[in-house]
Order: structure tokens, then sequence, then C-alpha cells
């Protein structure tokens, strides 16, 4: 047996129609369309009740009738996929990952420090490297210890405006001012859904809004002139002259 036999044998001693919990890392799940493949795969066995995805550390929560399944059966059910397969998971173990955030806010090497020293105090970040002529973080982290959203909150709160940055040819980013009453979360739901659009982020204290889209589907006029006709009045600022 694998290194989940542990809990089979424990699952041996529980009373008839208990319900088990197991979570199971998932090689090769990094997104919600490869989650919906694994969850449509292990619902075809029985007894499964519910299932909760964690993408950044490729992990999946699988609550089922131990009288109806078992671990070894949701295993070989998504070997059979040839590409999900599962392996046992532990909260002890490092899963390494990788993302970069731009900040156009992030003006001068003052800016990138002040970030430095925040991303230090974020248990779980192993690395990190700013890219000035870029405006973009890479950052390096544990997903056992913190998570995407943590760090963006903690950059937010210093009164930057983070959103997801990519090296493609394809990608490119917008950065406007805008009033504080519309820095909200129906501001990023209306501009998510605008096409090209892949990323958005307010920012109260900054009055600020970040979007990253793909040029392929749409351009910086277009961009602007859609998020306007949204009722959002977002204006380019002028150029920055660094304080700090």
């Amino acid at each position: 047996m694998r290194s989940l036999l542990f809990l089979l044998f424990s699952f041996l001693f529980s009373p008839a129609g208990a319900q088990v919990t197991i979570t199971l890392r998932i090689k090769g799940m990094k997104c919600e369309e490869c989650g919906h493949k694994v969850m449509v795969a292990v619902k075809q066995l029985p007894g499964i009740e519910s299932m909760r995805f964690n993408y950044e550390r490729r992990t999946t929560t699988i609550v089922y009738d131990p009288t109806q399944t078992c671990v070894d059966s949701i295993e070989a059910r998504l070997a059979a996929t040839g590409r999900y397969k599962a392996s046992s998971y532990s909260p002890d173990e490092v899963i390494r990952r990788g993302f970069g955030l731009r900040m156009d806010d992030m003006h001068c090497q003052k800016c990138a420090d002040r970030i430095a020293a925040k991303l230090k105090q974020i248990e779980g970040i192993d690395s990190m490297s700013p890219h000035l002529d870029k405006n973009y973080y890479f950052i390096r982290y544990d997903a056992n210890r913190t998570s995407k959203a943590v760090i963006r909150e903690a950059l937010q709160g210093l009164g930057f405006t983070p959103v997801n940055y990519y090296s493609g040819p394809k990608v490119s980013y917008a950065y406007y001012n805008i009033p504080a009453t519309q820095t909200t979360q129906e501001t990023m739901d209306e501009v998510l859904i605008l096409k090209g659009v892949e990323d958005v982020n307010v920012n109260p204290a900054r009055k600020s809004l970040a979007v990253t889209y793909f040029t392929d589907e749409t351009n910086a006029d277009q961009l602007l002139a859609d998020i306007r006709a949204a009722g959002i009045e977002a204006q380019v600022p002028p150029p920055h002259e660094c304080k700090e």
C-alpha cells in the first residue's frame, strides 16, 4: 500500500456511514479548467460527497463515504486520466511557487526597498527580485506557508496596486486614476469582464486602477474607452515625479 495506508487503517474503525476527508496532491492541476476535469473524473466514483481545490498547492480535498469508495479507487481513477495523477500531501512539505507582480506605482529604488522590507516579514517567502525597468517584482514562496492573495494584500496595504505580470509579448498593462468612490470590488468586477482583461486591482489610498490585458484582444485606447463606457471615470495619470 502507499503512504496513505495509515489513513485507510483509521477508516476501518469509522462508524458506518461516517464521511472521510482526505487531501491529495494532483500533478498537472494548475487552473479551474484542470480542477473541473479532476472533479468530473473523481465524481464518476460512488460516494464522493464534495471536492475543494487549492491551485497554488495543486491539491484537492475530497469528502467521501468510505463504505462506497476508498483512496486507492480515487487514485486509480485519476491515474486513468493520464495527466492528473494523485500523490500524498503533507502540510509540512515545501511547495515552491513563483510569480510576478506589476506595480506601475513602484517608481524607484526606495519603493522597491519598502516592498522588500514588507515581503521579508511574510512567512514562506524565500526570494524576491525587483525589476524597476519593467515595474515588476518576481517573488518565490512556499504555498504551504503563504499565498498570492496574502502577498498582494500586503503590497496593497503599502500603497501599491499590484496585478499579474507576464513576460509574453502579447501582454500589456494599464494604470489609471479613478475617483475614491469607485475604488471598489464592483469596479474590479466591471473591468474584469471587459474584452482582453486578465487581471484587475484597485487601491483606495492611491485612487488607482491597474489592469493586465492581452494585446491581441484589445489595445490601450480601446481598453480605456471600454472602462469609461462601463461608467468608471478613469484618467491616465501624468508622468510621475517620485517624492520618495
